[in-house]
């Protein structure tokens, strides 16, 4: 099969021809229909924090067709489509038991999507409605991890929100902050790009950052933020979150910052403003994700703004790198 194949960091994905997954036991082995260009990927082939393996295929997004099926895999027949909830655990500790994989002491990421087929074990993959398309049941994975952080948050009904970021994570934090009962939620981004997109999406305002950013943010909020989501991943932007956030207010960490990052810690003491931090997603969330695309006419949607076949992915892939008015790219392998 072709697969889009790291090999080294700092260099582009290498399409190359790739033996053909063979299923285990509990296994299936999936057609992939579409995969998402997942930001923490652009991260992966940058960063020796993240510890990837020349030869891994990378995309974590994906939804598609089963087509074989492992002999002691449950619940799947080959025809069947469905999404890939990409956390590997061991499926019997405490953590799996509870829908938690992610905390499993044996936990991977699962990969594979940037290839015309992928692994993944059942208790993994979630049948997708007939409503559902393929390229919807690749969105649910980052919906998940957005819903994740908000639920995390302490969240009420009339609060306010800032959202730091205006990328996937971001808007789709947006998207579920509304959902959840925020009155006013504003998405702040150095670009104007996704604007619009933001207010469709469910966002109140949007806030270039630039000038007196702490009042132009608190115009559009009608005051200091009540919860602050880090959706950047770049040094200083806590910072900045402690300027905006209220007193007693709480930020959560979305961004993926592998670099040591500094703040003035009397700043936030001074608030009692509480730090929170978000990873992944639990089974519950992955369904909620997935429920809210059934019938394709969720605004979560609008996050797709294009799709590219396999055989461009490493073109496309380095060209995200740089700000692009892209949000959620497909790949059509």
């Amino acid at each position: 099969m072709r697969a889009a194949v790291f090999r080294a960091l700092d260099r582009p994905l290498s399409m190359e021809d790739v033996a053909d997954p063979c299923p285990s036991a509990n296994e299936v082995v999936i057609q992939v229909g579409r995969c998402g260009i997942c930001g923490s990927d652009l991260h992966m082939t940058r960063e020796p924090a993240f510890g990837v393996a020349p030869g891994t295929v990378l995309g974590h997004e994906f939804a598609g067709e089963v087509v074989e099926v492992g002999s002691s895999a449950e619940g799947f027949k080959p025809g069947d489509h469905v999404a890939v909830a990409p956390i590997r655990g061991c499926g019997y500790c405490p953590s799996c038991r509870n829908g938690e994989p992610a905390w499993c002491t044996q936990m991977t990421l699962q990969g594979g999507g940037y290839a015309q087929y992928a692994l993944a074990t059942d208790r993994q993959c979630l049948k997708l409605p007939a409503t559902t398309s393929t390229e919807e049941g690749a969105l649910v994975e980052p919906l998940a991890v957005a819903l994740h952080g908000v639920a995390l948050s302490g969240l009420k009904a009339g609060d306010r929100v800032l959202i730091m970021g205006a990328g996937p994570i971001g808007l789709a934090v947006a998207y579920w902050a509304r959902r959840h009962g925020a009155t006013r939620v504003a998405v702040s981004d150095l670009s104007p790009f996704q604007s619009k997109r933001a207010v469709q999406i469910g966002a109140t305002a949007f806030v270039q950052s630039t000038g007196d950013v702490v009042a132009q943010v608190n115009a559009a909020l009608g005051g200091a933020p009540d919860i602050v989501f880090e959706c950047v991943g770049r040094p200083g932007v806590l910072a900045e979150a402690l300027e905006h956030v209220r007193p007693r207010g709480n930020i959560v960490i979305l961004g993926l910052c592998t670099s040591t990052d500094s703040f003035v810690p009397f700043r936030a003491v001074s608030k009692e403003v509480k730090f929170i931090t978000s990873a992944f997603f639990n089974q519950r969330e992955y369904q909620t994700a997935l429920d809210t695309l059934d019938g394709g006419s969720s605004a979560a949607r609008l996050l797709i703004t294009d799709t590219v076949p396999l055989a461009e992915l490493p073109v496309v892939f380095e060209n995200l790198r740089q700000r692009t008015s892209q949000c959620k790219v497909m790949v059509r392998p």
